[in-house]
């Protein structure tokens, strides 16, 4: 049939051009997503290549840290006491890593982690892309812990602070935390002086995070600075022997030494028992922390009795050859009765400082007046902040009552009623043994003379050395007698205080003196907290520790003996007045 023929053409065409404008549609979108891409391509790598830079740098440049290199502590000739050196921490992108790794198993033995741990604390910080494994470690460790292989360690560079010295300069030098910030000693005072400024660059890495190549210098790392102690190391070294023979040998509670050079008031030696190595704090604890010699105050007993006998003859109501009779051994002021160890009857003013009398001191201090004495021993230095500098330093208290009794008058003359640390009492000798100029004390090496301020008259510290000299030669002190060189100096024995007031049985044995007598070169003040060997006077203990260390020292500073063999004491004093 005609029409159904026509009909059928027509249905054919139809389904012949759908069939076309669906292939050219399909071709058209083809077409148009292929230039697309390819306008796309053209833009990226021709006109906007800074796209793909900054993406593929994105994933391979890294801004780094560069750490700055501590200054160096050393002693007054250049020796190192505190230096920085090169170590790697190790650490991890967990994010990057397996937990299950099984060469887990020697990471956490190389680092010195339990395995289990590992595992866990990798599993517990899965999304962070870092974490520390183990810092500042010998680099051959680290290098065998990169060995391993594993997919998400990597190390770096940092600084660990060491102490060549340890436990014998530990009070002095102090000690830094892990990242190298002062906690204690000089690295803490003069942390900001020590510290460097951080820098930072950016670096190429590989797809596993390590670098391949430095590529700019944001900022560079600024070192710190270094710091020239006033620390003599060999006379330290002295020092802490000593210092330690003594407490062990009277098994005493501990000890502390200080040693300044008398015309520039720089410590040439300050040590402490006990003490502790700051290389190695695992067992460290609290109270050997403390540089006694600074932080910790006690009465200086007898020890004050010089400077006393120096605001006497300042005053002129004193003269070197006015006596005292003492007679009969004690004095009562109310309830209170201060005694000598025996009736000395009567006594000549350098009598008074070589037997140590208690009742000679105390009628010259009633006769003297309290703000007398006290004004000189503000002058010398007590009571008030040496200006070292040192953190957790005690200034001591110097008493100035509105009204002064006489027992107050007389306990101040000997030493009692006050307190000071061991630094003090150093200073205040220094200012006797220059001919009375008191140097402001000081822990860092002095390349100009200081500038210093007289407190006494070049006569009266004269007179008062000569005094001291007796002492040694002749009273208390015997048992100071530094070898082949002259001294002199004064014994000093007090209560130690506790809780409840003095302690009946415990003592504190001291000793401060200087020498050579005829020309000073050094003071050396002694104190050992609480022996318990049977001897506890200042003469007894104290002052042998004195007289090794000074002779030891003075050889060491190349100071020309002064005594012939034949005038040296063969052996330590039998008779004689304790100190």
């Amino acid at each position: 049939m005609p029409g159904q023929g026509q009909k059928q053409s027509g249905l054919q065409r139809i389904a012949a051009g759908l069939k076309a404008w669906r292939f050219g549609s399909v071709l058209g979108v083809f077409l148009l997503v292929t230039g697309v891409l390819a306008w796309r391509l053209v833009d990226l790598h021709v006109i906007d290549q800074e796209f793909l830079r900054e993406q593929g740098d994105v994933r391979t440049i890294r801004v780094e840290t560069i750490d700055a290199h501590r200054g160096m502590l050393t002693d007054r000739h250049g020796e190192s006491l505190a230096v920085s050196t090169p170590v790697q921490t190790v650490w991890a992108n967990p994010s990057e890593m397996d937990p299950e790794d099984p060469r887990l198993t020697n990471a956490a033995r190389l680092l010195g982690f339990n395995e289990a741990t590992l595992r866990e604390r990798l599993r517990q910080y899965a999304a962070r892309e870092f974490i520390f494994l183990r810092r500042k470690i010998q680099p051959s460790l680290a290098r065998e812990v990169l060995a391993l292989d594993i997919p998400g360690i990597y190390s770096r560079r940092e600084y660990r602070r060491y102490y060549p010295a340890g436990e014998v300069t530990a009070h002095v030098v102090g000690f830094t935390d892990i990242d190298e910030a002062g906690q204690e000693g000089i690295e803490l005072s003069y942390n900001e002086w020590l510290s460097g400024e951080t820098g930072s660059k950016r670096v190429l890495k590989d797809n596993r995070g390590r670098v391949i190549k430095d590529l700019t210098l944001i900022r560079d790392a600024s070192p710190g600075r270094n710091l020239a102690l006033s620390i003599d190391l060999r006379l330290q070294y002295l020092a802490y022997r000593e210092l330690k023979a003594v407490v062990s040998a009277h098994n005493a509670r501990g000890g502390t030494l200080v040693m300044l050079d008398v015309d520039t008031g720089e410590v040439l030696a300050m040590v402490n028992q006990g003490s502790y190595n700051p290389n190695d704090r695992r067992q460290l604890s609290s109270d050997r922390l403390r540089n006694k010699a600074i932080t910790d105050l006690f009465e200086p007993g007898s020890t004050m009795k010089p400077v006393a006998m120096a605001a006497a003859l300042e005053s002129g109501k004193f003269r070197l050859e006015s006596t005292i009779d003492t007679a009969p051994g004690y004095r009562r002021f109310g309830r209170f009765t201060i005694r000598d160890t025996r009736n000395h009857g009567v006594l000549t003013m350098t009598d008074i400082i070589a037997k140590s009398s208690n009742v000679g001191m105390s009628d010259i201090a009633n006769e003297l007046g309290g703000d007398l004495i006290r004004d000189l021993y503000y002058r010398v230095g007590l009571g008030q902040a040496t200006g070292i500098g040192f953190p957790g330093e005690a200034v001591g208290v110097l008493p100035s009552p509105p009204r002064w009794r006489p027992v107050e008058e007389a306990t101040l003359s000997y030493g009692y009623g006050l307190s000071v640390n061991a630094l003090q009492l150093a200073q205040a000798y220094m200012v006797i043994a220059n001919g009375g100029i008191r140097y402001p004390v000081s822990l860092l090496r002095q390349d100009a003379p200081p500038a210093g301020e007289r407190v006494l008259s070049e006569k009266v510290s004269y007179q008062v050395r000569e005094m001291l000299r007796e002492v040694v030669e002749n009273g208390t002190g015997k048992r100071a007698r530094p070898g082949f060189y002259s001294a002199g100096g004064k014994t000093g024995t007090v209560h130690l205080v506790g809780r409840s007031g003095y302690q009946d049985s415990e003592y504190k044995a001291i000793f401060a003196g200087m020498a050579p007598i005829d020309n000073p070169r050094i003071v050396t003040v002694v104190a050992v907290d609480a022996p318990q060997s049977g001897e506890y006077y200042g003469g007894e203990v104290a002052a042998p520790v004195f007289a090794r260390v000074m002779s030891d020292a003075l050889r060491l500073l190349n100071v020309k003996p002064e005594l012939e063999l034949g005038k040296v004491s063969s052996g330590p004093a039998t008779t004689g007045e304790r100190g």
